[in-house]
């Protein structure tokens, strides 16, 4: 895996071995990103289920102020440490080992107010499949855009394509398939 563009262009990044972890492919990240363009720029963003940090690191090497990693896996969790100081960006991150969906995981420093113009959502695919797991995505989604993305902010999800429809999110959904890859933007109205 590499960052694509930015200031750490054509670096490696390391992914944990096996099926554990599945991380984007190049060229959905490269459109994610192409999507997201100045947006990144001074962003401060939440990463959900990080992995090895492919999404935050690109967003940190073009431009993201702060990235908080939430990542339970601990395997994917070295990695993404390992990433962190392979690239020298410690002091713009937080990683967090935990679940994704509790928000607990998402607070910094004890504030809870909105903290992030951008989050990337990436539960396994097996979770929309399942009843409880595709109830604690969808109400994590709702929390977030409720209170923890400021107006204007934007929530990235990623799914399969059908595993979700536009009205089975809360407020306007706006999806981009990419082949058996699909995003969701859902962004908080101004005002």
């Amino acid at each position: 895996m590499r960052i694509i563009a930015g200031d750490f262009r054509g670096r490696h990044i390391v992914s944990p071995e096996g099926h554990a972890t599945r991380p984007m492919l190049d060229r959905v990240r490269e459109a994610l990103f192409s999507t997201l363009g100045a947006r990144v720029e001074g962003a401060r963003v939440l990463d959900l289920f990080a992995g090895a940090g492919s999404l935050g690191l690109e967003a940190l090497s073009r431009g993201a102020s702060h990235v908080r990693f939430v990542e339970r896996d601990p395997r994917a969790l070295r990695k993404l440490r390992e990433n962190v100081e392979l690239l020298d960006v410690g002091e713009r991150t937080a990683l967090a080992r935990g679940d994704a969906l509790d928000p607990r995981s998402w607070v910094v420093d004890d504030v809870h107010e909105p903290a992030y113009e951008l989050v990337f959502l990436d539960p396994p695919y097996s979770m929309f499949r399942e009843l409880r797991g595709r109830r604690r995505i969808l109400a994590a989604i709702e929390q977030l855009l409720a209170e923890g993305i400021p107006l204007g902010g934007l929530l990235v999800l990623h799914a399969r394509p059908h595993d979700l429809r536009a009205d089975d999110l809360p407020g306007p959904a706006r999806e981009r398939v990419y082949g058996r890859t699909s995003l969701w933007y859902l962004e908080v109205p101004q005002g």
